[in-house]
């Protein structure tokens, strides 16, 4: 303490000084130009003359604030944490908030734990939201079920912040017992709730808040943003891989007071992520909000929501986490500065990152036996056609569609229609080996032969399985058995291209190059079987997440989230003969 005040009265020399640097100054909303002391990993002073060990002459070159995502599932990038922070530090992200619920529908408290220990001596910080719906719904099959106690364990860590997106929120509406204790527990701590509420409006919407939740990331449209600032709630505005809110709300950070918007990328595959929040900066500075208003968004707003004090700005005491950009529009950073230390310079990280140690996990992929003939769909007639109830996929969106549309019958069994698009869906449970398997029909990905599958599935990471034939989805089933989990595409009994993920059935112990690789593969090889969206996988991941809109499918079937239950899809539905 007496070194850093005798640094800040000019009486020593700090141990690192930014020389004529332009400050954006989030705290007073100006840029201002200053020499910026650091001792010891945080900021002595701001003002002129100040002297250092090492001194870094910057020009007249803007420092700023670095950059904070509020909401991040770092097993959806598919790689381990320091592969992660390798990718995202020279983008300027230095401090994450993760939401470990995917691992945790599959491991349990062993997957936080897992998480926690695996972002241990990285060049960036890791704060974690304890998941608060393991599983998601009673309406699949997870491998674990964490309650209140379960969370309890953990909620006094310093890294724990609070308790993640509360996605159940018909339970917060219902007063349901689980659900209440989870939020008992944040608020009794002191600790922030995180939340999830597509849709939800008006009464409901104040109820929710009321409850103690304080922040969404699922808004798609200014008015819901909107209703939600003006009830005190943080906007977390995503750019994720499927789901891209940022141009729909940029309206909002427009004209409205930003200082309740956080920047968050949610879920992102690795080719996403050399962009990162600075990506997100650049596209709202370049439609037209105050740079330093978007800077704001991506480092002090992120910062006091979560009570991270003495983060997120520049200003004596705070952390010494900061940007060099040589200009306020491509938002590319020539020195990234963490806990005072020059940890990236053009573009290239200067300090060695720890590597992965052996994993040691169990095999998370356990599967009843199954054969071909599990993937049949009875008609109740032997041949001709029918009008089902359909999932149609939305382009960029987690939400869909419940349509109705004319499959195929052959010798009673309802099987994909190529012509309309109307493909086959399973989702096998893959935990506890039960047996379940949710049949349906998905439109949107055009397939016109082979099959697809995958054990990332949103968010009890059971099997999915899409395809044009049943063979094929048997072949792709058994393919994800036998590499633990992963991602495969399969045609004529062959697979043509397969991404192994051993950890937990979501991440490899492959390095950033090696994912995104096998991704790519993995897209064109889809392609090649017709598939039309960009990327199937990451848009298939997310056709099992019964809590967001219209209709979804688990192990245990096709649900309507409207009518809040399974459907028969045969239910109302013309047969043609």
């Amino acid at each position: 303490m007496s070194n850093l005040i005798n640094v800040a009265r000019g009486l020593e020399k700090a141990d690192l000084v930014i020389k004529n640097a332009k400050l954006v100054n989030v705290l007073s909303e100006e840029i201002h130009p200053c020499d910026i002391a650091i001792t010891d990993g945080v900021i002595a002073g701001i003002g002129k003359d100040y002297h250092g060990e090492k001194e870094i002459d910057v020009n007249g070159a803007y420092v700023t604030p670095s950059f904070i995502d509020g909401h991040v599932h770092l097993e959806s990038t598919m790689m381990l944490p320091n592969e992660f922070a390798k990718v995202v530090l020279p983008a300027g992200t230095t401090t994450v908030i993760i939401d470990p619920h995917e691992i945790s529908n599959v491991l349990g408290l062993h997957g936080i734990s897992f998480m926690h220990e695996a972002v241990k001596n990285l060049p960036i910080d890791v704060y974690t939201m304890l998941p608060s719906c393991v599983p998601a719904t009673p309406f699949e099959t997870s491998g674990f079920d964490l309650n209140s106690y379960d969370l309890s364990l953990l909620i006094d860590k310093s890294w724990v912040l609070g308790i993640a997106e509360m996605m159940n929120f018909p339970g917060v509406l219902n007063l349901d017992k689980n659900v209440m204790a989870k939020l008992e527990l944040a608020k009794s701590k002191g600790k922030r709730i995180d939340g999830h509420a597509p849709y939800l409006s008006g009464k409901d919407l104040c109820a929710y808040i009321a409850g103690g939740v304080k922040s969404d990331h699922e808004c798609t449209t200014p008015e819901e943003a909107i209703e939600r600032l003006r009830l005190g709630m943080y906007v977390m505005v995503r750019e994720g891989t499927a789901a891209k809110d940022l141009n729909a709300l940029l309206p909002v950070l427009q004209s409205c007071n930003t200082r309740k918007c956080i920047f968050v990328t949610d879920d992102r595959h690795p080719a996403d992520l050399n962009e990162h929040i600075n990506g997100m900066v650049r596209r709202t500075v370049e439609a037209g909000v105050d740079p330093i208003k978007a800077i704001q968004i991506a480092s002090l707003n992120t910062a006091e929501y979560f009570g991270l004090q003495n983060l997120g700005a520049i200003a004596p005491g705070y952390k010494a986490d900061m940007l060099i950009l040589p200009d306020l529009k491509t938002f590319k950073p020539d020195i990234v500065i963490k806990d005072g230390q020059v940890v990236v310079q053009d573009g290239k990280i200067t300090i060695p990152v720890p590597k992965n140690e052996e994993i040691s996990m169990r095999n998370s992929v356990n599967v009843r036996w199954i054969t071909p003939d599990d993937f049949k769909i009875n008609a109740g007639i032997k041949d001709g056609k029918a009008a089902v109830k359909t999932i149609e996929v939305i382009p960029h969106q987690l939400i869909t569609k419940a349509v109705e549309s004319e499959i195929n019958i052959v010798n009673g069994n309802a099987v994909s229609n190529i012509e309309n698009d109307t493909l086959k869906i399973c989702v096998i449970e893959r935990h506890r080996a039960t047996g379940n398997i949710g049949k349906g029909f998905v439109k949107g990905f055009n397939l016109k032969c082979g099959a697809i599958a995958s054990t990332v599935a949103h968010d009890s990471h059971n099997m999915i399985i899409i395809g044009t034939n049943d063979e094929d989805m048997y072949t792709a089933a058994v393919a994800l058995i036998k590499c633990r989990g992963g991602k495969v595409v399969v045609n004529n009994g062959e697979i043509i291209s397969e991404l192994s993920l051993p950890i937990a059935g979501l991440m490899s112990d492959g390095d950033f190059n090696y994912v995104v690789e096998k991704c790519e593969e993995l897209n064109k090889a889809a392609m090649s079987i017709g598939c039309t969206l960009n990327d199937p996988f990451m848009t298939m991941g997310f056709l099992s997440l019964p809590v967001i809109p219209e209709l979804k499918i688990t192990d245990k079937g096709i649900f309507d989230t409207k009518k809040f239950g399974f459907i028969d899809i045969f239910e109302s539905a013309p047969v043609k003969i």
